[in-house]
């Protein structure tokens, strides 16, 4: 297959003066656009860029341990159940003694359950440390042993209050769970989609992977930062999103016409997307009110404002469908033209924009459950309550999905006609045929494809023949040229 997608048997012809120039006028006009707007947004973000600073801020981070506590790791051998007020959780077995077993309190007092009155049931895991020495009685919690449970083999992270004093006295456990060390397979899934992606897509899935982690370093050191430090959000959202874009289609798809179209729809269903949703962050009153999350930055710094956070994660939200369809239909467009180069501007738009109505439906009901399924948990809440549907859609639990979802569709869905009709007009102006409607196409079957066989450059364009409005159609037509490649 070359570089034009031809599947003839003979090489193309190279392209005439004219298409070479039609073809140079293209990208200059699109680099006419996209390079002042990638000077902009790289000048913008350097203004932007925050300081780093973490003066002011008042958060007190769950994982800053106090003098003498320790986040240890290790490995659960045996699960028990005993009194919630038993002291000697925190001890660990005599030398040579085993753990209880499941469901037998761990000091040899009789498994029949308390009393009323004395205590209630709790859930143990006799761990082994990763640092090595006796299986320490770690306390689980109610709401994860009722939840999920622990067993035999968990790795898990818990809290080493036995140096602290105190512990271990009145019943206050010195070793308390914290949450499952989950490294192992999360690492494991990570390869494996790395794998999958690299089989399947080969040099671009890896230039994919890479233009993700440059996406994160993006959000991690610029974003995130300036929604700390107060900077504008709607700014900080749409200069960190293009810079992400231009970052992620050329790294991935390479610098071509078909990119820079893409680029160009993308960004304009992302400016579509982040008007609709400053709009809508205000008119609709998303403050994050009951979320415990943006009640815990609230406090953190006067700077940070909760609405704002919500309005950049409306726009961040549909990046990776927005960057779907746009590239999706800029190939579309230039597949097609490829397949049938004679195909007039109208007809290709009317065809392209035939998958991209498959495309819009399909992808909409993507963001819908994709956000559905991140908010499982509220929406069972929501409907224990037996709450009005549209008191339900509309309250702070649900609303700022609600919103994400509408509004990123609508960028999505305006972002395609755009991108479709902009690819056309590349690929047509690119895609003039050498030599004009007589010019010959290379691999045309049958005994029209008897060429000189001495170089294109050095022979006369062969003349197309009509043969009369009787002969074949084939005939009458000539040869086509061969597609340039774009």
């Amino acid at each position: 297959m070359g570089a034009g997608h031809s599947h003839a048997p003979h090489p193309a012809d190279p392209p005439s003066p004219r298409a070479l120039a039609a073809r140079r006028k293209a990208n200059w006009i699109l680099a006419a656009v996209l390079a002042p707007l990638t000077v902009l947004t790289i000048v913008a973000m350097i203004l932007l860029w925050p300081s780093g600073s973490k003066e002011g801020l008042t958060l007190a981070s769950p994982y800053a341990a106090a003098p003498g506590v320790t986040f240890d790791t290790g490995k659960i051998q045996r699960v028990v159940t005993g009194n919630c007020m038993d002291t000697t959780q925190g001890q660990t077995p005599a030398q040579g003694q085993q753990p209880a077993q499941q469901g037998q309190p761990a000091d040899g007092q009789s498994a029949q359950p308390q009393a009323p009155g004395t205590g209630s049931q709790c859930t143990f895991a006799w761990t082994e440390p990763d640092q090595g020495g006796n299986p320490v009685k770690v306390v689980i919690n109610p709401d994860v042993a009722k939840s999920h449970g622990v067993k035999v083999g968990d790795n898990i992270r818990y809290l080493n209050l036995s140096r602290v004093q105190g512990a271990d006295a009145g019943g206050s456990p010195a070793f308390v769970f914290v949450d499952f060390v989950r490294t192992l397979p999360i690492i494991l899934l990570a390869v494996l989609y790395a794998v999958v992606v690299i089989a399947v897509a080969r040099w671009r899935g890896l230039r994919a992977l890479i233009g993700l982690v440059g996406a994160y370093a993006v959000l991690v050191s610029f974003m995130l930062p300036g929604l700390v430090e107060g900077k504008p959000p709607l700014l900080l959202a749409l200069v960190g999103s293009t810079v992400i874009m231009i970052g992620v289609l050329y790294f991935a798809h390479g610098f071509t016409a078909r990119t820079s179209t893409a680029l160009l729809g993308t960004i304009f269903g992302l400016a579509i997307t982040a008007a609709l949703a400053a709009w809508a962050t205000d008119a609709a009153n998303l403050a994050g009110v009951g979320n415990h999350d943006a009640a815990t930055l609230a406090n953190v710094s006067d700077h940070i404002s909760i609405s704002g956070i919500i309005l950049c994660g409306l726009i961040i939200s549909g990046l990776g469908v927005l960057n779907d369809v746009t590239i999706t239909q800029s190939s579309a467009v230039w597949e097609l033209w490829e397949l049938a180069p004679e195909t007039s501007a109208r007809k290709l738009f009317a065809s392209a924009m035939r998958i991209g109505r498959d495309h819009i439906a399909s992808t909409v009901y993507t963001i819908a459950f994709a956000y559905a399924g991140a908010a499982l948990p509220i929406l069972i809440i929501v409907m224990l309550y037996e709450r009005p549907l549209g008191d339900a859609l509309t309250s702070a639990e649900l609303s700022e999905e609600v919103v994400r979802t509408l509004v990123g569709s609508i960028g999505l869905v305006l972002a395609i006609p755009v991108t479709t009709l902009i690819a056309v007009l590349v690929v047509k102006a690119t895609g003039l045929r050498s030599g004009g409607p007589a010019a010959p196409v290379a691999g045309s079957p049958g005994p029209a494809d008897n060429r000189d066989p001495r170089p294109a450059a050095g022979r006369e364009p062969a003349p197309a023949v009509d043969a009369g409005p009787d002969a074949p159609p084939e005939k009458r037509r000539g040869r086509r040229a061969a597609p340039v490649s774009t």
